[in-house]
């Protein structure tokens, strides 16, 4: 399986995340520029975190006009993977891949840190390799991680299963403790921690692993 890491000007989680699929889970990567036209030869996406263009307006608003986004827009239109973590999930609710929005942490302060994650639903193909109910331990770092969305959308999300992790302790002031949420047609996910960063356990954690373990399976051409 081959992944697209799409580098945008403020991307700093590229790096990790190229690491983190290639070097560690043995699969083929390479970095996608925001201004490339084509996605041709790859077979999934992955948004890295950072600051896209300096977070100068909202974060992920600008990225989200990239002329690379139309290609990952079709991507996921087409049911193939599409991850974004981080400022990758803010380009992802920008470009209406995903409901929602991220806001200021309740705290006003830049949050860094291995927090523990509820996996709460385990049947999708980003977390297949998890139990359900699983605690793992996942870094994050950003200061616009609180996420939103309306009462309606909420129900949805509910009732549809999109919810697919939520923090222990709500560390942002989420609606719902809500960490990370899929599309309906469960190709699309977006979560605020960094897997790509718990994937030794010298680092602190390997409980990133699994997270992508599980895209490998269900919807690569290597056996994990």
């Amino acid at each position: 399986m081959k992944f697209a890491v799409i580098v945008f000007p403020g991307s700093n989680c590229d790096m990790d995340m190229l690491w983190a699929v290639k070097e560690v889970m043995g699969a083929e990567a390479e970095y996608v520029r925001h201004d490339a036209e084509s996605l041709e030869g790859f077979d999934g996406v992955l948004l890295p975190g950072g600051f896209s263009y300096g977070d100068y307006l909202r974060c992920g608003a600008i990225a989200r006009f990239s002329t690379i986004m139309q290609e990952v827009i079709r991507f996921a239109e087409e049911g193939k993977p599409v991850f974004g973590t981080c400022n990758g999930f803010q380009v992802l609710t920008e470009a209406g891949l995903l409901p929602g929005a991220l806001r200021r942490n309740e705290s006003l302060h830049f949050i860094c840190k291995t927090t523990p994650l509820k996996v709460v639903n385990n049947q999708t193909k980003f977390t297949s390799e998890y139990e359900e109910n699983d605690i793992i331990q996942i870094p994050v770092a950003h200061g616009e991680g609180n996420y939103y969305c309306d009462e309606e959308t909420l129900k949805k999300l509910e009732a549809n299963k999109q919810i697919v992790f939520k923090y222990e302790e709500n560390i942002n002031g989420s609606l719902a403790n809500i960490a990370g949420i899929c599309n309906e047609q469960g190709n699309v996910l977006g979560m605020m921690p960094h897997p790509e960063r718990a994937m030794e356990s010298l680092l602190g954690s390997e409980d990133g692993k699994k997270f992508f373990a599980s895209i490998l399976k269900n919807f690569g051409k290597v056996s994990v």
